[in-house]
């Protein structure tokens, strides 16, 4: 496994010379590693079937105990078999859709693998840590690919906005994993799975933190909006990273943990009302868009939306139907965005009211693109349909919450059918007043890719019984259920099918009163992710100008203040907490009194200095306070540390005569009596905070011997 990772990321270091040398051919040689990966995972589709494992470790930072362990089972051979069996068609696909002459081409291909590589390695990961640090890879890789054209203000944007959503999320992610570690007494994701933590508070909140991190990966409402405006990058990397690869990994994370953490209080709410809101409002706003790209945006959201409501719901039917959901959805969306590419690349255009008659133009492109939508609106006999039927009698015979959530499902499966058939009009049909577009031809090469997931979504609807094995190696994680579920196409009449019935039929009105459903929703729309965005951004500067403002006057003074008053509700917070003095013996208050004469001259002097006026009185009070620091240590007994500071304060006040020759005699900055009467009591405030840290630092070490 490691080996198989490295070559991904060892071969997109040589992208450049390979595309120098051999153009747009260079994808083909990049497709080797997710090629090798894909039949590798397939030689061990028995044993991950059968509840077996293939592991792999080597120490990283052996001092903290951070290993690199990957680890395949049953749910991460269906990952590996998307991140790298999707990759490795992309990169073919991506041979063909590009030219020679293509900008950034080098980078572009580079960047593409090593994603592939970094997802791979998500998937196999066994340890939070070495999970983070791949999820972050993958971060910083979509960034650079989403902004791969850059001379472009809407890439950059849109890199930059998809980069800061999952990096925040990310970041919070990071601090759960570390306090789940901590709970658990190991960071091993397969031993806190089979023996979780305690649901404490601390746990509580790290699952919430750990679901920001998924929930934003995955774009879940209020995450969102970042996915439509990645739209930017080119087709093939929404395919890709948008469709089958990146998105999954917050699912992918939701579906790993479940079966430790689903019945943590704060779990479910979060996961199902989160979801099944972002499967209603992802699917409403893809009903009025006219570019096909972010049509299939849109209903990407409302998917991971569905997919996340599933994979979180915490029972073992709800789980199957989840992987298997995964699959379908990997499968159709993926080829649908190839094929929009495609149409793209053929026609110049991919709004849809300016498309007209490719279905005649371009038959076997529309073959493939109808398949692939058949397989999302869940019409027999596709994975498509097989997977929501087993959604459908997994929430149907759940508890009341997900008997609600069945409500949600139907009215968001309605939706999917309604922008479904939007998208196969839009993109194939011949619309009245408006000419046919004309196309260039496609070849059989650019193709192959969307036609081989199309037919794959065919072909595992009657035969999805072929994968319930591997699937149900997953799902048996989960408690069995009184009636567990097998994958099959057909369950006979039934609920499910009669809701399946009723989402078909309910896409179809929807769609034939699109002009209607538009102009609704144009009505109700919420802002768009662009309009969110920017009030962040603008708002978060305002606050850093007036926190600027506020803080940066100019004031040195100032500055000393604000350090110290920092410093003092630190310091004040770590005596609190730890509280340090109990069983310390109490401190004596000088052990001759002439330390106590000595200590009271020093603080008469340092606090005359907040009276003076004049700089040159300012410094000789100043030094007056180190010299009395000196006379402390004469009276301690301590002749070489006496000294010492007696020559340090007298070099100190002779700069200070010298700088001051070339200041003014008198200080330029006035300070009122309002700002005096605050200063004093900082000053005394964390001239006692530091006293008492050292006492109690001094009473600790005493007490070790």
């Amino acid at each position: 496994m490691t080996v198989l990772v490295l070559c991904h990321f060892v071969l997109a270091a040589c992208a450049v010379p390979l595309v120098r040398r051999l153009g747009r051919r260079a994808f083909v040689v990049l497709a080797l590693p997710p090629a090798a990966t894909t039949v590798w995972a397939f030689t061990q589709w028995g044993t991950t079937a059968d509840g077996g494992t293939v592991t792999s470790s080597w120490d990283w930072i052996a001092t903290y105990d951070v290993t690199v362990a990957l680890r395949l089972d049953a749910l991460a051979e269906l990952m590996v078999l998307l991140a790298a069996g999707v990759g490795m068609l992309v990169l073919l696909y991506c041979a063909s859709y590009f030219t020679d002459g293509s900008p950034q081409l080098a980078p572009f291909a580079g960047n593409l693998l090593a994603f592939a590589g970094a997802m791979l390695a998500l998937v196999l990961a066994d340890d939070l840590i070495t999970l983070y640090v791949f999820w972050e890879l993958t971060t910083v890789f979509s960034y650079l690919l989403i902004g791969h054209t850059s001379e472009r203000k809407k890439n950059r944007r849109s890199a930059l906005q998809a980069l800061t959503v999952t990096t925040l999320g990310g970041l919070a992610m990071l601090v759960g994993f570390l306090i789940l570690g901590e709970a658990a007494g190991t960071y091993r994701i397969s031993a806190i799975v089979a023996d979780p933590p305690e649901a404490t508070v601390a746990v509580s909140v790290a699952v919430v933190l750990v679901l920001c991190g998924a929930l934003s990966k995955s774009a879940i409402w209020p995450f969102s909006l970042w996915l439509p405006n990645a739209m930017a990058a080119p087709t093939p990397v929404s395919a890709y990273l948008h469709a089958a690869a990146m998105v999954k990994a917050g699912v992918y994370l939701v579906a790993r943990l479940a079966p430790a953490f689903a019945d943590v209080p704060v779990w479910r709410p979060v996961v199902l009302v989160l979801g099944g809101a972002t499967m209603l409002l992802g699917g409403w706003r893809a009903l009025r868009l006219h570019d096909l790209k972010l049509v299939l945006a849109y209903g990407t959201v409302s998917q991971l939306g569905f997919l996340t409501v599933l994979a979180g719901a915490g029972n073992r039917n709800a789980a199957l139907a989840a992987v298997a959901m995964i699959l379908a959805h990997a499968l159709f969306k993926a080829a649908l965005f190839l094929v929009t590419g495609i149409v793209d690349h053929a026609t110049g255009t991919r709004d849809l009211r300016a498309l007209s008659g490719l279905g005649r133009t371009m038959p076997y492109l529309c073959a493939v693109g109808v398949l692939a939508a058949a397989s999302m609106a869940a019409v027999p006999p596709l994975l498509g349909f097989a997977a929501k039927e087993a959604a459908l009698e997994a929430l149907l015979h759940g508890d009341t919450a997900d008997r609600w959530e069945l409500a949600v499902v139907v009215l968001g499966s309605v939706l999917t059918v309604a922008y479904t058939l939007r998208f196969v009009w839009g993109a194939f049909a011949r619309k009245r007043g408006v000419a046919d577009t004309p196309a260039h031809r496609v070849g059989a090469a650019l193709l192959a890719p969307p036609a081989v997931l199309a037919v794959a979504g065919l072909v595992l609807g009657p035969g999805v019984g072929w994968t319930d094995r591997l699937f149900a190696a997953y799902a048996d994680v989960f408690p069995a259920p009184a009636h567990p579920y097998h994958l099959a196409l057909w369950h006979g009449f039934g609920t499910a099918l009669l809701l399946s019935a009723v989402t078909w039929a309910g896409g179809a009105a929807l769609f034939a009163a699109r002009g209607t459903v538009t102009k609704v929703s144009r009505r109700v729309a919420w802002p768009t992710a662009d309009n969110v965005f920017g009030h962040l951004l603008l708002g978060l500067e305002r606050v850093a100008l007036q926190v600027t403002g506020f803080v940066q006057r100019g004031s040195l003074s100032g500055y000393l203040a604000i350090t110290m008053s920092v410093m003092l509700a630190g310091q004040l917070a770590v005596l609190v907490t730890d509280r340090p003095w109990e069983g310390a013996v109490a401190p004596r208050v000088w052990d001759v009194p002439l330390q106590g004469a000595v200590a009271f001259l020093t603080c008469a002097a340092a606090l005359s200095c907040l009276t003076v006026s004049r700089r040159m009185k300012a410094v000789v009070l100043a030094g007056l306070t180190g010299y009395g620091a000196a006379l402390l240590f004469v009276v301690q007994g301590a002749p070489d540390l006496a000294l010492t500071q007696f020559c340090v304060e007298t070099v100190s006040m002779i700069v200070f005569v010298l700088v001051l020759r070339r200041l003014p005699v008198r200080f330029e900055e006035s300070i009122g009596t309002w700002r005096r009467a605050l200063r004093i009591p900082v000053a005394l405030g964390a001239a006692a905070t530091v006293g008492v840290a050292v006492w109690a630092a001094g009473a600790a070490r005493c007490l070790l011997y």
